[in-house]
């Protein structure tokens, strides 16, 4: 307290001291004597420098007197438990196993195109025909000939009940009735792929091959039809990822041509791990009620993998490393009225990131007061002030 009393004292003899100098400097400009006022100023050059002098001294003690004016100043805030919902981020593609480009199963002459571009057609409808090169007169044979068959297998058999004639001749009519009709059959097949039909229901997306080309079998593209209803994405999934990314999982799909984000789940998975890139296959069903959504569309798809009820989150920023390679934070323990506590360093485990914030599995307590500007600058222990406090949690991106 001695130590105040003589500052004060000090400081009123300066104001004093500073009021009987200002008399004397007017007295001394209205004497109009040149030497009167340069003794004047030599006084008050000589008194400047002392005064100088003695708030260097002042401040000293200041200095030491103020416990307060070398604890760090910082801000913190609390780790208050939040649901964190990590998510994988990855790219895929549109795709729908209803796009197909139609070739014919059959060589000739394309004699019919029964659609155009963007027709809307049903499963089974007939889409184009193409020469059958003669199967059609074969077919009007072999039928005859079964007809023939038929009649005389009929009559050997009434016969053969009868116990008339030989089973020889009985088995012969049979099998030639059989072998007939077998023939009819086929020839029907091979006639049937001379006509195209619509695999599913959807739309023709494009004719490609005009009526009257020549088409080959397996070969030629005569028409590609789509069906926009049953879409989904396709992406390759890390194999770190085999055990949480599983069907059921939520998806955000962000589809950045068309402007629009859409919730999804993951549909299913593939069991089957690529050795050439360690990936392995999910696809996202996406509704498309629209129509708006089309194939080979880039996809960005944010997969959450990972969900935590009660996480402790904080910034990346605040986390320090010892030589050990432990991770730690600085908490604010016996925080006063006026903001002054100690900092106390933890050392914690961490999870999971996102963005810039990361999850602590150990270390902190539910509601630790964490620093947060100023967390380089202190040590363990250390008296500091809290000048900004944050009572949130800190936001999951």
């Amino acid at each position: 307290m001695k130590y105040i009393y003589h500052i004060l004292l000090i400081a009123v003899i300066l104001v004093s001291c500073s009021g009987n100098k200002k008399n004397s400097v007017e007295r001394a400009l209205k004497s109009e004597n040149i030497e009167t006022i340069r003794k004047k100023r030599g006084e008050l050059v000589n008194s400047q420098q002392a005064l100088n002098d003695q708030i260097k001294l002042l401040d000293k003690k200041i200095k030491t007197l103020d416990t307060t004016k070398n604890v760090p100043l910082i801000t913190t805030f609390k780790a208050n438990p939040t649901v964190f919902k990590h998510v994988l981020e990855l790219q895929g593609n549109v795709t729908t196993k209803n796009l197909l480009t139609i070739t014919p199963e059959y060589n000739g002459i394309l004699t019919n195109v029964y659609v155009k571009d963007g027709q809307n057609v049903t499963k089974g409808q007939i889409l184009a025909k193409i020469d059958d090169g003669g199967l059609s007169q074969q077919l009007a044979q072999f039928k005859i000939q079964a007809e023939l068959a038929k009649t005389t297998f009929e009559r050997q058999r009434r016969l053969w009940d009868q116990k008339i004639g030989s089973e020889i001749q009985f088995l012969q009519a049979q099998s030639t009735y059989e072998s007939q009709k077998e023939a009819v059959n086929q020839m029907n097949q091979q006639i049937s792929k001379t006509t195209v039909r619509a695999p599913f229901t959807g739309t023709i997306d494009d004719v490609i091959t005009e009526q009257g080309s020549v088409v080959a079998a397996g070969q030629t593209q005569l028409m590609r039809i789509v069906n926009l209803d049953d879409m989904y994405i396709e992406t390759e999934v890390p194999e770190r990822y085999v055990s949480n990314v599983v069907k059921g999982k939520s998806v955000s799909v962000d589809l950045p041509v068309l402007g629009k984000t859409i919730n999804a789940k993951v549909r299913q998975t593939s069991d089957f791990i690529n050795p050439a890139n360690r990936t392995f296959k999910a696809e996202i069903e996406v509704p498309n009620k629209d129509k708006t959504i089309k194939p080979n569309l880039t996809a960005r798809l944010k997969i959450n993998d990972y969900t935590n009820e009660n996480a402790l989150l904080i910034p990346q920023n605040v986390i320090s490393e010892n030589a050990e390679g432990e991770q730690y934070v600085y908490i604010i323990i016996d925080k006063n009225s006026n903001g002054i506590g100690t900092a106390k360093r933890m050392i914690i485990e961490t999870g999971r990131t996102q963005g810039d914030i990361i999850e602590v599995l150990k270390g902190l307590k539910d509601g630790a007061e964490i620093i947060k500007e100023g967390a380089r600058s202190v040590r363990d222990d250390q008296s500091v002030e809290v000048i900004n406090y944050e009572d949130t949690k800190v936001n999951e991106k």
